[in-house]
């Protein structure tokens, strides 16, 4: 299921300096959760598994199934939403992996997601949304008045920006010291700008789900993109010193006032 990837320099530089000990595989197949199997073979790789779990009250009634799952204490590595290469730090040494799905894309984009993998790892960023969210979660899907998907793929947004935060930071001093990773950051950003255009009035019109305009605006925040209302709060230093209540309180009001 898994091989070493080899990585060009500037991704090795990368690695060494935010995680020197991480694992950078390549996958043999595509996958959202990946596969029982393939986590044995995982296990092999690794010194330890150390699977995630949280009590049951973070989650709301309606949590999807695979939401539960990962709560739980079996291994679940990767989620619907992780794009084509995911990270765990549920083992040691930590895990990048790139998904079947990557081939075809540009060599350059593909190192630019390993880059920004390792890190995320090296922050110690939250692997998935209920890590950033923790007992919050059911609060605020309860605060959220969409079906449980959609407040699942509002959550991940709302990660992915928080995330963004930090990483940008690092991203943008690459133009001297990681050339080919900074073009990379900045082509995936000028790539969003034009599906955000608009995008706040094709929600009001029933165009644009709330939720996938979220994903739209929150993927700006990491590459320095403003985002549109009612997204921009996102992009503040409230939110990073925040997180999670912020997010809370946001929801209540944002659905408040609809």
């Amino acid at each position: 299921m898994f091989r070493e990837r080899p990585i060009p320099q500037d991704v090795t530089a990368v690695r060494e300096e935010y995680a020197p000990n991480a694992l950078v595989l390549d996958c043999e197949r595509d996958f959202e959760t990946l596969p029982i199997p393939a986590r044995d073979d995982l296990a092999l790789l690794t010194d330890e598994l150390r699977p995630f779990s949280a009590p049951d009250e973070w989650l709301p009634d309606d949590a999807p199934e695979l939401l539960r799952r990962f709560a739980g204490n079996d291994l679940v590595v990767s989620m619907p939403g992780d794009g084509s290469v995911a990270w765990t730090h549920q083992t040691d040494p930590h895990v990048v992996f790139v998904k079947a799905r990557v081939q075809g894309s540009p060599e350059e984009f593909i190192d630019f997601l390993l880059a920004e993998a390792l890190v995320e790892v090296g922050l110690d960023m939250p692997e998935h949304f209920l890590e950033f969210f923790e007992e919050e979660y059911a609060e605020f899907a309860d605060a959220v008045p969409l079906d449980a998907a959609s407040t699942y793929q509002l959550a991940v947004a709302l990660c992915d920006a928080y995330v963004g935060l930090h990483t940008r930071e690092v991203f943008s001093d690459w133009d001297d010291s990681h050339p080919r990773l900074f073009e990379a950051w900045q082509d995936a950003g000028q790539r969003i700008e034009p599906r955000l255009e608009g995008i706040t009035r094709e929600v009001a019109m029933g165009r644009t789900d709330f939720s996938d305009a979220a994903e739209f605006a929150c993927s700006a925040v990491k590459h320095g993109i403003e985002p549109p209302a009612p997204f921009a709060v996102f992009d503040t230093q409230a939110f990073r010193e925040h997180g999670a209540s912020f997010a809370v309180k946001w929801a209540e009001k944002t659905f408040d006032s609809e």
